[in-house]
């Protein structure tokens, strides 16, 4: 049978193509003719994605725990990768950054309207069981999520905010030093670093402050400011970084608080997170005040930040 014209013309392509590389032609076909046509599962790697859960308890809901912050680092490394199209553009333009960070949103709105899987779907005595088995891993360990947030702001915007007036000229390393998010991985009793938060400078203070250093001038914020300095019309832009802000700042952080008053809120004294990370204080919006875009925000939002939402969590609980 004759080739069609569409045949012979891929085959010229194909001709083409090999040959600009230095390969072989006929070579490349001879492989195509013996291999085997890809299934769905081999594609996606379903057997070893499925074999990726080992529990260390009997309990069933273990299980649940487990495939949720699975799915909670597949959907982070999802953002990354927009952040990284973002970061490593060669000619950016506001329509390819408000699309990447639309998608972005997506991926945590999808996050925090599946929380319910954490919240509801686990019975209350097994969590507070198996998660004994945990010490000292805790989600606060997510190297992924606090690279998401360097990716999204200046370093100094990280800083516990009564320590970012005085920070605001020093560099990286001294910034790191006093990231928010160490303050709520001290123990309640003593303010000493818990081993929780120890293992996690190990693994990744170096990576931190690399991409940290990186980013000084490609990091969300700072891209916003240079469109905004070269006199470019960013409102959709700035809608999508708002909406960005209150995902991962509020909605995100809140969906956790809301879990943790669910599982450790008990009278007379709360329950030590796993880990021992300091909930109460590093959970809710209103206390860290963690804003990405403060020039997108009014001096009054950013007073009541996050205020609301908590105080109709605790009405709803």
């Amino acid at each position: 049978m004759p080739f069609t014209p569409e045949i012979e013309q891929r085959l010229t392509q194909l001709q083409e193509k090999y040959e600009a590389m230095g390969q072989d032609m006929p070579a490349y076909l001879d492989g195509l003719l013996y291999a085997d046509f890809l299934t769905y599962w081999d594609y996606i790697h379903l057997d070893t994605l499925l074999s990726l859960q080992s529990p260390k308890t009997p309990f069933p809901d273990e299980e649940i725990f487990i495939i949720y912050h699975q799915i909670t680092e597949l959907y982070f490394k999802l953002a990354l990768h927009e952040c990284k199209q973002i970061a490593e553009a060669q000619h950016l333009t506001t329509d390819f950054f408000t699309a990447r960070i639309r998608r972005i949103n997506r991926y945590f709105e999808a996050l925090t309207h599946s929380f319910e899987i954490m919240v509801d779907g686990m019975e209350k005595e097994q969590f507070l069981k198996f998660r004994m088995s945990l010490l000292p891993a805790s989600g606060f360990q997510s190297g992924q999520y606090r690279m998401i947030e360097i990716h999204a702001t200046d370093f100094i915007n990280l800083v516990a905010k009564d320590k970012r007036a005085e920070l605001s000229t020093a560099t990286i390393e001294d910034q790191f030093e006093h990231l928010y998010w160490k303050s709520g991985a001290t123990e309640l009793a003593t303010g000493k670093k818990t081993l929780t938060l120890k293992q996690f400078e190990k693994k990744y203070s170096k990576t931190f402050i690399e991409l940290g250093t990186a980013n000084v001038n490609t990091n969300f914020n700072a891209l916003l400011q240079q469109f905004k300095y070269k006199g470019e019309s960013t409102p959709q832009l700035e809608d999508e970084l708002r909406r960005l802000d209150s995902n991962v700042n509020v909605n995100w952080p809140l969906s956790h608080y809301k879990s943790a008053v669910r599982y450790l809120n008990r009278e007379p004294e709360d329950i030590k997170a796993t880990g021992g990370t300091n909930w109460q204080k590093y959970l809710p919006p209103r206390f860290q005040k963690r804003i990405f875009f403060p020039s997108l925000w009014t001096a009054e939002q950013e007073e009541s930040w996050g205020k609301s939402w908590v105080e109709q969590v605790l009405r709803d609980l």
